[in-house]
């Protein structure tokens, strides 16, 4: 089974592609574009990813009917063919419901699951104990990625939690994780069995204060291509703070645009996956489609910040040349990223 120490390098968060008119309510099947998802599964691999979380927050895990939701499974792992790790997403609405999924996604040979709380009734700690506990007995050779985000799923993740998960769930591995609260605490009380992996935007915040295990970070921007954040973490693992800084300064800068949306916790919560699809979709490097209902409706507004957020990425992706460095700094003209703190996104 995969182990905490095995996660190195920058994870790629994926979209679930949609064939047009999958934003339709009655498109109940047939809605993933396949041949869209093994061409961008190639080009990430190709370009570096150290490994792929499916079917999380952006790829649109809670909107698919049970057909696509195996097609894309299949596809995925298929097309990966054990190159990188991979987490297969399998949050549902109740516990029967996420183990039928993880059957599914086991015998498929999936690496891991990236396996957020049951959604409908928010749970207390002996639930959440409980419920990790009991897919680890059952699943014993699949690694656990806990989902820790604590706006949709109601639960604040707290260290006490992992202490317990720590003791109970022998396959829980790992977390995705947006912000670096306690994070040397719960690296103690877990001793370091659980890799609490952040986002790229807050990696370097988690490797200040913990260097040793700071090895990898994901990041949902890969979908708009993954060099950026590659190469952050290459830098960050290089110790070669001059490039590390230069990246985290481009990437807070291609981010700006949606900061007075993530600013807004519960309008960026609402507005999460239309976000991500759109700047993805601006960026050009991959092709994810249209957003699944009931979430496809997104205001003007928002859809102007993300289409830009698109662009700066690619921008960003066009100044930058491997063996010499930035040719332009885009960044550095009259649009600074200095204090910029996206921790809030949630992604995924």
């Amino acid at each position: 089974m995969i182990a905490a120490q095995d996660i190195r390098g920058m994870y790629a968060i994926i979209a679930t592609p949609a064939r047009e008119g999958a934003d339709r309510l009655g498109a109940t099947e047939g809605t993933v574009d396949l041949d869209e998802t093994e061409r961008l599964i190639e080009a990430l691999v190709q370009d570096g990813v150290s490994g792929l979380i499916a079917l999380g927050t952006t790829g649109e895990c809670a909107t698919l009917s049970e057909p696509d939701y195996r097609a894309f499974v299949d596809c995925v792992l298929k097309t990966v063919r054990r190159r990188v790790p991979t987490f297969i997403g399998a949050t549902a609405l109740g516990g029967h419901e996420t183990v039928r999924r993880l059957r599914f996604v086991s015998e498929q040979g999936a690496d891991g699951t990236l396996l957020g709380l049951p959604m409908w009734q928010p749970v207390s700690q002996d639930m959440a104990v409980s419920f990790y506990a009991g897919i680890s007995e059952l699943f014993p050779d699949l690694g656990i990625m806990v989902y820790a985000n604590a706006r949709a799923f109601r639960f604040n993740f707290p260290v006490e939690f992992w202490e317990a998960v720590f003791r109970s769930a022998p396959t829980v591995m790992s977390a995705k994780c947006s912000r670096a609260d306690g994070l040397r605490e719960m690296i103690s009380r877990t001793q370091g069995r659980i890799h609490f992996l952040p986002s790229d935007m807050v990696v370097q915040q988690f490797h200040a204060l913990a260097p040793e295990t700071t090895t990898a970070c994901w990041a949902t921007a890969a979908g708009m291509n993954p060099m950026p954040s590659v190469e952050l973490m290459r830098a960050i693992s290089a110790g070669d703070s001059k490039a590390a800084g230069d990246w985290v300064d481009a990437i807070g800068w291609a981010n700006e645009p949606i900061l007075p949306l993530v600013a807004k916790p519960e309008i960026f919560a609402q507005y999460n996956i239309q976000v991500e699809k759109t700047r993805i979709n601006e960026a050009g490097y991959s092709r994810c489609g249209p957003v699944r209902p009931p979430y496809q409706h997104l205001p003007q507004e928002y859809a102007n910040y993300s289409r830009e957020a698109g662009r700066r990425w690619a921008s960003i992706c066009m100044a930058w040349q491997p063996g010499i460095g930035f040719k332009l700094r885009p960044w550095e003209a009259g649009h600074s990223s200095a204090g910029t703190d996206l921790s809030a996104t949630t992604g995924g």
